[in-house]
């Protein structure tokens, strides 16, 4: 696993308002993997979230989205199987007991300001997957995705409120953008 605590952490936002905003994440994200020397370690896309609360979809819609993609990339967490509060310590373990050099790149939804709503984040550093809703869960990914899909500091129940198209057009962004970087590394 990659010291992701003795590097400073850098965070970087995407609009999904541009039409070229999959590609430029998609560049960011291969810049990420290649100076983590990714044909070293095995890429494990780990999408975090439930489909029974609408903010909370993103990353089981990644997931579903990629599940069969590329035999290299093992995808964790979908529409079918969930990686989700209760079951994300487990999944953590089995993943670092199983796979030999895994390298995490964590995908979940988030809060932030409002006029951040409907970006993307990418960042050199783990997740709090929870936080947003005050749960208490470890960090997660040597590098993260996140997509805003509603305000912070509102009620924990806002995920159950939130737009299903921004959660889409999220998902649809974040997934052509890791399609992109597959592509670009495996070819």
């Amino acid at each position: 696993m990659i010291n992701v605590l003795s590097r400073k952490c850098h965070t970087e936002y995407f609009d999904i308002i541009d039409n070229l905003s999959q590609v430029a994440l998609g560049k960011k994200i291969v810049n990420h993997l290649l100076d983590a020397g990714i044909e070293n370690l095995t890429p494990i896309i780990l999408c975090i979230g439930t489909d029974r609360a609408t903010g909370d979809c993103l990353g089981p819609l990644v997931g579903t989205e990629l599940k069969n993609y590329h035999p290299r990339y093992t995808v964790v967490g979908d529409l079918e199987s969930p990686v989700h509060a209760l079951n994300l310590r487990t999944t953590l373990d089995e993943i670092y007991r199983s796979v030999e050099n895994p390298f995490v790149i964590a995908i979940d939804a988030s809060l932030g300001n409002i006029k951040h709503i409907g970006r993307i984040t990418l960042s050199n550093c783990p997740i709090a997957p929870g936080k947003g809703v005050n749960k208490k869960l470890p960090p997660v990914g040597d590098i993260s995705i996140t997509g805003i899909v509603s305000q912070a500091g509102q009620s924990p129940s806002i995920l159950q409120s939130t737009r299903l198209y921004v959660v889409m057009q999220l998902a649809r962004c974040i997934s052509d953008a890791l399609k992109y970087t597959i592509d670009y590394l495996e070819i």
